[in-house]
C-alpha cells in the first residue's frame, strides 16, 4: 500500500516538474466553423457542487452565446493526479479549480495565468492575498470557510449523550463523548482525523504552526509525538474507528463517508463541506467549534481559509474568455445564488450579503455558525510553501503506522519530521 501511494506521488511530482519541458503550453481548444469557443473546466466535489456548477455553465453560457464550458469533474482521490499528467502533457484544462495546498505546485513551474486584472475590489484584503504569489494573482478565491466537528444530532440522541459546549469543549471531553458513543450505538463516537487541519489545530493550541511564513516546518517532533499519542488514545478507547476503518475513511468524499453515511457521529469538515454531508446523510448536522486544550472560550484556535480557488493555465488559447467566466464565477449574483456556500461563503462581500439573505437548511447552518465564529477567529495560517500539498499524504502514512502498531509514536514523529523538512526544502 504504501509502496503505491509513494510511486503515485512521485508520478504525479514528475507531472508536474515536466512542465518545464513541455513550456506550459496550451490545451489546443480553438474557435469552431461558427466562431464558437470551447473551454474546459475542471473542478472536484460531490454530486450537489457538480449539479450546482452545471447551473452556473448554463447562466453564463446564456449570457456569452460564443463560449462553450466543458466540464470535466471527479472526486478528490483522483483528482490532482489526473491534473498534474493533463498538465505535464499539455493537455492541462483552461480553468482550474484549485486548493491552497497545490497552489505553489503549480504557480512556481511557471504553469498558471495571472488573473490579476480580474476584478476583486469588493473582496477581504485577506481573500486577495491567499491566492497571490510573485508571479501575480493566480488564483482567485471562491470563498471562506472553517474547520468544524461536524455532529449528529440523531446518534447522540440514540446515545443517549447531549452535544457539548463546544466554546470550551477539550480534547479530553472529545474522546469521552466518543468512546461513550461508540458504546451506546451501533456507530463510531467519531471518524478519524482530517489532516493536515487536525495537526494545525493541535499545534495552533500550543502556539505552533505546521509550516511558517518562511516555508519551513513550525513544529518539532515532540508536537508530533503529542499529537500521535492522542489519536492512538482516542483508537484505543475505540472513540473512532481501528487502523483499518481509518484507512477506509480518508479517501472517501462526503457522500461515502463515515460521517455522510452515518456510521460515526462526528467527523471534521470544512463548513462548505456541511450541506452535502446533511443531503447524504439525510440528517440536519450540527457544526461545533474544534475542541480545545485549555478549557476556556476561543481554545480552539479557529481560523478562517479560501475554501477554493479559480485558476487558469497560462497556456489556454483563450485568456480573455476564461477571465470572463471566473469573473462572472465569482463577481455573479446569479452563480452566487446557484452556489450558495458549497465552495465557502462568496469573497465577494456584496455577493456574500446576497446569498446569506438566501441561505436555508444547512447552507444557512454554516453561515450562521461562521458568523458566531467570527470574533474567536485567530491568525490565519501562512501561505502553504511549495511541497505543502506531500505533507497530507505524509501525516496520514505516519498516522496509520502508529495506528496499526508498526512504528511507536516518537519513532514515527521523528520520521515524519524529517520527511517533511525534505517535501518543502
Amino acid at each position: 500500500m504504501m509502496k503505491f501511494a509513494r510511486l503515485a506521488k512521485f508520478t504525479a511530482a514528475a507531472s508536474i516538474a515536466a512542465l518545464a519541458l513541455t513550456g506550459c503550453g496550451g490545451n489546443g481548444n480553438a474557435a469552431d466553423a461558427n466562431g464558437d469557443v470551447t473551454l474546459r473546466f475542471s473542478w472536484w466535489g460531490s454530486e450537489s457542487r457538480s449539479a450546482a456548477t452545471q447551473k452556473i455553465i448554463d447562466a453564463f453560457e446564456a449570457k456569452n452565446p460564443g463560449i462553450k464550458i466543458q466540464g470535466e469533474y471527479g472526486d478528490w482521490g483522483g483528482y490532482w493526479d489526473k491534473l498534474a499528467t493533463q498538465v505535464a502533457s499539455n493537455d492541462a484544462p483552461d480553468i482550474i479549480q484549485m486548493d491552497d495546498k497545490y497552489l505553489r505546485e503549480y504557480a512556481d513551474r511557471g504553469a498558471l495565468l495571472d488573473l490579476s486584472d480580474i476584478d476583486v475590489s469588493k473582496f477581504d484584503e485577506a481573500a486577495i492575498t491567499n491566492g497571490t504569489t510573485e508571479d501575480g494573482v493566480v488564483g482567485i478565491t471562491t470563498g471562506i470557510n472553517a474547520m468544524a466537528m461536524m455532529a449528529n444530532p440523531t446518534l447522540f440522541k440514540e446515545a443517549g449523550v447531549e452535544l457539548p459546549d463546544d466554546k470550551t469543549w477539550t480534547w479530553d471531553d472529545y474522546s469521552d463523548i466518543s468512546a461513550k458513543i461508540t458504546k451506546n450505538t451501533k456507530v463510531f463516537g467519531a471518524t478519524g482525523p482530517n489532516e493536515p487541519a487536525g495537526f494545525q489545530f493541535w499545534l495552533r493550541q500550543d502556539g505552533k504552526s505546521l509550516t511558517t511564513a518562511e516555508g519551513t516546518l513550525g513544529f518539532e517532533p515532540a508536537d508530533a509525538v503529542s499529537y500521535f499519542e492522542m489519536l492512538k488514545g482516542l483508537m484505543e478507547a475505540e472513540a473512532i474507528p481501528s487502523a483499518s476503518g481509518i484507512a477506509e475513511d480518508q479517501s472517501p468524499g462526503p457522500d461515502r463517508s463515515l460521517t455522510g453515511t452515518n456510521g460515526a457521529a462526528m467527523g471534521m469538515w470544512w463548513t462548505n463541506q456541511l450541506t452535502a454531508l446533511s443531503g447524504a446523510s439525510g440528517e440536519d448536522l450540527v457544526p461545533l467549534r474544534m475542541p480545545g486544550r485549555s478549557g476556556e472560550a476561543g481554545g480552539s484556535q479557529t481560523f478562517f481559509k479560501s475554501s477554493m480557488f479559480m485558476s487558469a493555465t497560462k497556456g489556454t488559447k483563450h485568456p480573455e474568455e476564461v477571465k470572463k467566466f471566473i469573473d462572472f464565477m465569482v463577481n455573479s449574483e446569479e452563480a452566487g445564488l446557484l452556489n450558495l456556500a458549497d465552495r465557502g461563503l462568496p469573497s465577494n462581500l456584496d455577493v456574500r450579503k446576497a446569498v446569506v439573505a438566501a441561505l436555508d437548511g444547512a447552507d444557512a447552518r454554516s453561515a450562521e455558525f461562521m458568523a458566531d465564529i467570527e470574533d474567536e477567529i485567530a491568525a490565519a495560517e501562512p501561505v502553504p510553501p511549495r511541497g505543502f500539498s506531500g505533507l497530507q499524504d505524509i501525516l496520514y502514512r505516519y498516522g496509520l503506522e502508529v495506528f496499526f502498531g508498526r512504528l511507536s509514536t516518537e519513532d514515527a514523529a521523528q520520521k515524519m519530521y524529517e520527511e517533511m523538512k525534505i517535501e518543502i526544502s
